[in-house]
């Protein structure tokens, strides 16, 4: 069956009906009438991830399959390194191999889609995939971000109480931490995710963005969009905030206790260790506050395109190198593990 606009304003009565575009364009569902109108909601989004021609979108296709396979590959080694490496059973490479795999979903959810958009000629991706896309992005961005302030904790305990570390985080005390994060980045998602798809979206249905996140999502809602700015603001900018307290005083009483130290050799260790840490943190917060916790994110969402290239796939990227590149303990682990495949 074939719906014409006109039809739709003259307020055909279409409650129980989904209508298809014949050209394949979006299928639509109308509220219920109020009067003689009634409004016509979309059930599926487009896409419209990066402008440019054929060439710009092979170029991007290779740029983000190269990210995306060295994001998989470094944390799934991460991952494999800390497990089966009985030296690297404490509680700060538990952090850090639960950072991997957060890293590793995070990216999974954007990457995939992304690719097979860019050679594809209609670019849909349901009302339902939308929506579980963003629950997931939201999920995993926050729980990363209690991660990081854990791992600090963790650092200022090994380092300033060292006496009582290794009962404060005992293995239960840091899965509890951990589980902590995950709910916390649950609450975020559900609290996001519910009140941003409960707005009707029936001025647009092309999402200016390659995935689905809140700032595009606001601009093509016809609802009033005030609670869903002051949420994620208000909540990003809070967690955000929350997080970097507890990071900058874990290091302010960790950079005391280091220049109380007499040995340089400790010194330069707990340097190496806790500056991979703070690059992280560097460049996972700063992508965020650029992206969400001020009032102009929305309206920049071409700059907020390659932000986001940089927080779903260059960071998730760049963290395993990080921390291996920088921490003698992960080096020598991944040595003996070579060394191990070599002799098999």
């Amino acid at each position: 069956m074939t719906l014409t606009w006109k039809s739709v304003l003259q307020g055909v009565n279409l409650t129980h009906l989904i209508c298809q575009f014949p050209s394949g364009g979006p299928r639509l569902m109308p509220s219920h009438s109020n009067g003689n109108h009634s409004k016509v909601y979309f059930q599926d989004f487009v896409l419209e991830g990066f402008a440019g021609g054929l060439e710009t979108q092979a170029l991007l296709f290779a740029v983000f399959l190269a990210l995306y396979m060295v994001t998989v590959l470094g944390n799934l080694l991460m991952i494999i390194v800390i497990t089966l490496d009985a030296r690297l059973h404490s509680p700060m490479y538990f952090f850090l191999k639960n950072l991997s795999f957060v890293d590793l979903c995070y990216s999974s959810v954007i990457a995939p889609n992304a690719l097979a958009n860019f050679f594809s000629s209609s670019k849909v991706i349901t009302f339902a995939g939308c929506a579980t896309q963003f629950f997931f992005l939201s999920l995993l961005a926050t729980t990363e971000g209690f991660l990081l302030g854990v791992m600090a904790y963790d650092r200022f305990m090994a380092i300033c109480s060292p006496l009582r570390y290794p009962t404060t985080m005992c293995q239960s005390a840091c899965t509890r931490l951990v589980l902590g994060a995950y709910c916390g980045g649950c609450f975020n998602s559900v609290v996001q995710t519910s009140f941003t798809f409960h707005l009707p979206f029936c001025s647009s249905n092309r999402i200016n963005h390659f995935f689905c996140d809140v700032p595009p999502l606001l601009q093509i809602a016809c609802g009033n969009t005030a609670i869903n700015e002051l949420l994620l603001f208000g909540i990003c900018g809070l967690i955000i905030v929350a997080v970097t307290i507890v990071i900058l005083i874990s290091y302010g009483y960790i950079t005391v206790t280091i220049l109380r130290m007499g040995s340089g050799a400790g010194r330069r260790k707990i340097f190496s260790t806790c500056g991979s840490h703070m690059t992280a943190v560097t460049l996972f917060f700063g992508t965020l506050f650029v992206m969400y916790a001020q009032p102009g994110a929305i309206e920049s969402m071409e700059q907020g395109k390659v932000v986001s290239v940089f927080y779903t796939l260059v960071i998730p990227m760049l963290n395993p190198l990080i921390y291996s590149l920088r921490n003698k303990d992960v080096k020598e682990a991944l040595r003996r593990l070579g060394q191990k495949h070599t002799a098999m």
